[in-house]
């Protein structure tokens, strides 16, 4: 009994150390309206700038007082902020027609405008919604557009419980986003 025990140790530290299956929940943009009239052919999507808190895997809630909390192990299944990013891109190409991409801008021609959105807000509150707030910037290099800055907030409701229902309510608060910034453009 005493030779086996060396054996275990190992073993045990592996089994320690090994990964969970904690779930993973996809960023996406859901559909929305096609917006016409758009001047910009293209876009370049900047890799959205998100609060530690937002930026961080695991998904969070509000809870009892205001403090947020990690809800049940869930992890975003991509970086928060690519994952962001990306879901902007798709939403204002199919939304404009507009060539969007995430930065570095992969063709030789440069982009009608860039897009620089910054979030303050990114959780479920405890009222039931979910806050996405924060401003984005829309610059054009060559003057296709004019350029400004503009101020968002929005909630979306949180139908349900847990992390699946965030994910949901985010889908539709960065298409409702998408919206904000095409209708700007």
């Amino acid at each position: 009994m005493i030779k086996r025990l060396p054996l275990l140790i190992p073993l045990a530290l592996l089994a320690a150390c090994a990964g969970g299956n904690d779930p993973r929940y996809l960023i996406s943009s859901a559909p929305g309206e096609t917006v016409a009239n758009l001047r910009a052919r293209s876009i370049e999507v900047r890799l959205v700038s998100l609060p530690s808190y937002a930026a961080a895997s695991d998904i969070v809630a509000e809870g009892e007082g205001g403090a947020l909390f990690a809800l049940d192990g869930a992890q975003w299944a991509d970086d928060p902020a690519r994952g962001m990013t990306a879901a902007l891109a798709r939403g204002l190409s199919e939304r404009t027609g507009a060539a969007a991409a995430i930065e570095p801008w992969p063709l030789n021609t440069g982009p009608d405008v860039r897009l620089d959105v910054r979030v303050d807000q990114a959780y479920a509150r405890a009222d039931g919604l979910f806050e996405l707030s924060g401003q984005f910037a829309v610059s054009s290099p060559e003057g296709t557009v004019r350029e400004f800055v503009q101020r968002f907030d929005i909630a979306t409701p949180v139908s349900g419980e847990g992390a699946a229902a965030t994910a949901d309510a985010l889908s539709l608060a960065l298409a409702e986003l998408a919206r904000q910034i095409s209708r700007a453009m």
